[in-house]
């Protein structure tokens, strides 16, 4: 039986659609942002040519941004780049270019999203801006060049799943080991269409940039959107933060100790195939991979470049580094970071989500072995489906480049 508190999605929804709301309620609301990449871009143009679209709802509400395959690697991306610049031109919307960064990178530092905000995005990491305490969603391109006409989406309220994870995180233990082993725990379809909120002592003193690494695998769930309680979140503006009600009503409610949790890894071909370092240590390693939406931030950097000062990475490793955006490049150019890594052997490609997608910019060959700080190691998912992906820690990555096999950044 309901107890009538309401959950940090369901109050953001409302405060939209002006009526109170409860999960399974079909309803079309307002969004405040709506944003499309490279590979969903000309999908939505097309439809919203298709659908006789004129003009977008909000010209300062409508993002472009060129991210997932930058440079273009052949005439056809060539030209769909292009046309979403016309595009973008026509209608008199930000589009950001080549090397600027990923889109949900810059969406945030460019403050297009904030908290209490439904954003939604043409791609299925945009949960990460869960990190502000906004609800946002990813959806395919017809449904967005609708939502680019109308400045409105329809939705499924969402049951939520409380995840509240009690204790402090070990020295060396990042958030990218705790979401991992959080993965591990729900699995891929753990929570298909839930809002998940993320709450405790693990959380509260996190910064930004975790919260966003946290938030951003709820798509590795199968979760709808995810948002982490804002207890402890420091931003550059003044907010309202949002906060649940103490009768709410979630689904599931999930209890961790992760005081003694060690780095983790998932092992392919899952994400959710999580299991403790020490059950792959000693691996050996072809590639080494850090950068996109999930772990391409100045900290997760700096983590890599504390393991590396002073010393060599492996011969025989290639290790790839692709900052998050072109300000997270320049900061770490700034404070050392960059040069620190370069000398260490590693290889800096233009800001974006590289090999992550697997379209260039690093396919590994068969029977490679990656290490990876992406949040996807299915098969094929860095472009070919001969090789094998583990995921894990900026640290752990940087440490395994180290020494050309998995390994414990705390052992280094």
């Amino acid at each position: 039986m309901s107890k009538g508190g309401k959950t940090i999605s369901e109050k953001i929804i409302e405060a939209h659609v002006g009526h109170p709301v409860k999960p399974g309620d079909l309803i079309i609301t307002p969004v405040d942002g709506v944003m499309a990449t490279d590979t969903t871009a000309p999908l939505a143009l097309k439809a919203f040519k298709a659908m006789n679209g004129k003009s977008v709802f909000d010209k300062d509400k409508v993002i472009l941004v060129l991210d997932h395959a930058v440079p273009p690697p052949n005439e056809r991306i060539a030209n769909l780049h292009r046309l979403m610049r016309i595009f973008a031109k026509e209608q008199e919307i930000k589009l950001f270019e080549i090397g600027e960064g990923i889109c949900h990178q810059v969406m945030v530092e460019h403050q297009y999203v904030k908290p209490g905000d439904i954003f939604i995005g043409a791609d299925s990491h945009t949960p990460t801006y869960g990190a502000l305490n906004a609800f946002a969603c990813g959806v395919g391109s017809t449904d967005l060049a609708a939502t680019m006409m109308t400045g409105k989406i329809w939705l499924k309220v969402p049951e939520s799943i409380k995840i509240v994870c009690n204790g402090k995180l070990q020295a060396g233990v990042s958030a990218k080991d705790l979401i991992l082993h959080l993965v591990g725990q729900l699995t891929i379809s753990g929570a298909t269409y839930q809002a998940i909120e993320f709450e405790g002592e693990a959380f509260e003193g996190m910064t930004l940039a975790s919260r966003m690494t946290i938030a951003n695998m709820v798509a590795e769930m199968g979760g709808k959107t995810g948002i982490v309680n804002p207890k402890g979140l420091e931003l550059d503006y003044d907010y309202e933060p949002i906060y649940p009600d103490k009768d709410a009503d979630y689904k599931k409610i999930f209890k961790f100790d992760v005081s003694n949790l060690e780095p983790q890894i998932a092992a392919p071909p899952s994400p959710d195939k999580v299991e403790n370092i020490s059950t792959t240590e000693g691996t050996k390693i072809d590639y080494a991979f850090i950068g996109t939406c999930c772990n391409g931030r100045l900290e997760d950097l700096q983590a890599a470049a504390e393991v590396l000062k002073g010393k060599r990475i492996k011969d025989g490793v290639r290790f790839m580094i692709a900052p998050a955006s072109k300000s997270t490049l320049l900061d770490a150019m700034n404070d050392g970071t960059l040069q620190t890594l370069i000398e260490a052997g590693a290889s800096i490609i233009t800001p974006g989500c590289g090999p992550c997608v697997g379209t260039h910019q690093g396919v590994p060959g068969d029977d490679e072995v990656v290490i990876s700080a992406a949040n996807r190691n299915f098969r094929g998912r860095m472009g070919n489906p001969n090789s094998n992906i583990y995921l894990a820690a900026p640290a752990t990555v940087a440490a395994s480049a180290l020494t050309g096999e998995i390994t414990n950044p705390k052992n280094v």
